[in-house]
C-alpha cells in the first residue's frame, strides 16, 4: 500500500476520533449523542457498532465514555434482560439486536480492559432473554418485522444478522457448544416448498447460492443478499474458507453487473440486493418515502456496512481486493453538502449516484472505517487482535 494511501486512511482515522470525541458528551445525562449535529440522542445499537473502532483506538476518554453507556444500559436493562433502544430511556423497547449486541460489546470490553465480570448480572440477564427470543425453543432466535437496524425494512422469523451476532456473543462469553448448534442450525437449507416435512427445521442456506438468505420462517424466506449479516457470517467464521472465498467472488460479479446496468455507481456493495421495486411481492407503500431502490435500507451504500465488508475480505486473506475496498470506503466519507468539512461521514449514499444521504450525521459507528482494521507493514491490511478476538 502506497504511503500517501496510508496517510489519507490514517487522516480518515483522525478525524473519526475527533468526531467521537465531539461527540462523548451529549445533552442526555452527558452520554455520547449519536451523531455529531443530527441525532443528539444515545442510540443503543449505534453506540454498541462504535465500540469496535473505540477499543481500536485505545482512546482512553473514548473507552471511559463506553463504560459509561455500558453502565446505564446495564441499571436500565428490563426484569427480564431486554436492553432498550435508547440508553438513557428504559420504557424505549423492543429491538431485536440491542440486547445480542449489548452481550457483544460487554465481551468485546471485558478483552480490552481485562475486566472479566464487568457487568456480571446484567450479563446473564440479557444471556437468559435471548435464550428465550427462540420460537421453536432450539437455537436460532427470530425477531419481529423493522424491530432491528434496519427500522424501515422488513426481516421476519430468523433474521441473519441478529443471529451472526447472537453466534459471534456466544463465542465470546465460552458458550461455544451453543454457539455450534446456532451455526449448525443456521446451515440448514431455506424451506422452498408448501409444505414443512416432519423434523425438517428451516435455515438460512440457499440453494444454489454461496451466500445465506436475509431471513427465513417456516415455508417463507427472503433470498436477497444482505452484506452486513453475510460479512459478519465471514469474519465470524459462521462461513467456511471454502463459502466465503465463493461468496466474495459472487459479491463482485454482481456488483460489476450492477455497476453495468446503471444501479452502482460507487466501487463498494450496496448494504441489499437486488433492491425491491414497487412492482414486486416485496415492496410496501411506506417504502416510497423511505426505502426506494438503491436508497437507505433498500439498497444504500453505508459506510459502516463497507468496514465490515472490507474486514471479512481481510479474513477471507483476500488482501488486495481488501485494499482497494478500503481506499474505496476512505474516499466516500469525504463525501459532504457542507464543503467546509474534509469528511462527511455520511450515514449512508445513493447507490445509483452517490448522492450522500440527508444530511452529514457523523455518526459513531461510521467513523472508524473499518473497525480493527490497519495498514501493516508488509503493505497488507490486518485485522487488529480487537477485531479477531471479537468475532473468533
Amino acid at each position: 500500500m502506497k504511503i500517501t494511501v496510508r496517510q489519507e486512511i490514517e487522516e480518515a482515522k483522525q478525524a473519526a476520533v475527533e468526531v467521537l470525541l465531539h461527540n462523548a458528551h451529549g445533552p442526555y445525562h452527558g452520554l455520547p449523542r449519536t451523531a455529531g449535529w443530527g441525532y443528539p440522542e444515545p442510540y443503543t445499537r449505534d453506540l454498541m457498532f462504535s465500540l469496535l473502532g473505540i477499543a481500536d483506538s485505545e482512546n482512553k476518554e473514548l473507552i471511559e465514555s463506553i463504560r459509561r453507556v455500558l453502565a446505564t444500559l446495564a441499571k436500565n436493562q428490563t426484569e427480564h434482560g431486554h436492553i432498550p433502544s435508547l440508553v438513557h430511556d428504559r420504557e424505549d423497547r423492543g429491538a431485536s439486536d440491542t440486547t445480542p449486541l449489548f452481550l457483544l460489546a460487554i465481551g468485546i470490553f471485558r478483552k480490552v480492559t481485562g475486566e472479566q465480570d464487568f457487568l456480571q448480572d446484567a450479563a446473564r440477564k440479557a444471556l437468559i432473554w435471548m435464550a428465550y427470543q427462540s420460537p421453536s425453543d432450539r437455537y436460532l432466535v427470530a425477531q419481529q418485522p423493522t424491530s432491528d437496524w434496519r427500522d424501515e425494512q422488513w426481516v421476519t422469523g430468523y433474521g441473519l444478522y441478529v443471529n451472526t451476532i447472537v453466534y459471534s456473543y456466544l463465542r465470546l462469553f465460552g458458550q461455544h457448544e451453543q454457539a455450534e448448534r446456532v451455526r449448525k442450525e443456521m446451515r440448514h437449507f431455506t424451506i422452498t416448498g408448501s409444505v414443512i416435512h416432519r423434523h425438517v427445521h428451516e435455515g438460512l442456506v440457499v440453494r444454489h447460492k454461496p451466500y445465506y438468505a436475509f431471513w427465513s420462517y417456516k415455508v417463507y424466506s427472503s433470498e436477497r443478499f444482505d452484506l452486513l449479516g453475510n460479512s459478519l457470517a465471514i469474519l465470524s467464521g459462521i462461513a467456511s474458507p471454502t463459502r466465503a472465498e465463493e461468496m466474495i467472488s459472487w459479491i463482485e460479479a454482481e456488483c460489476l453487473g450492477m455497476r453495468e446496468k446503471g444501479e452502482l455507481a460507487l466501487d463498494l456493495p450496496p448494504n441489499f440486493f437486488p433492491f425491491i421495486k414497487p412492482e414486486e411481492p416485496d415492496w410496501r407503500s411506506r417504502y416510497e418515502k423511505f426505502n426506494m431502490p438503491g436508497e437507505y435500507h433498500n439498497g444504500g451504500i453505508w459506510p459502516f456496512i463497507g468496514g465490515f465488508y472490507v474486514a471479512a475480505l481481510v479474513a477471507a486473506k483476500k488482501y488486495r481486493l481488501a485494499e482497494e475496498k478500503l481506499l474505496a470506503l476512505t474516499e466516500i466519507i469525504r463525501a459532504a453538502k457542507n464543503k467546509r468539512l474534509n469528511f462527511g461521514f455520511n450515514e449512508w449514499l445513493k447507490a445509483q449516484c452517490s448522492i450522500a444521504g440527508p444530511t452529514e450525521y457523523c455518526e459513531p459507528e461510521h467513523n472508524l472505517p473499518p473497525p480493527g482494521c490497519k495498514a501493516n507493514t508488509d503493505k497488507r491490511i490486518s485485522l487488529t487482535p480487537t477485531l479477531t478476538s471479537a468475532f473468533r
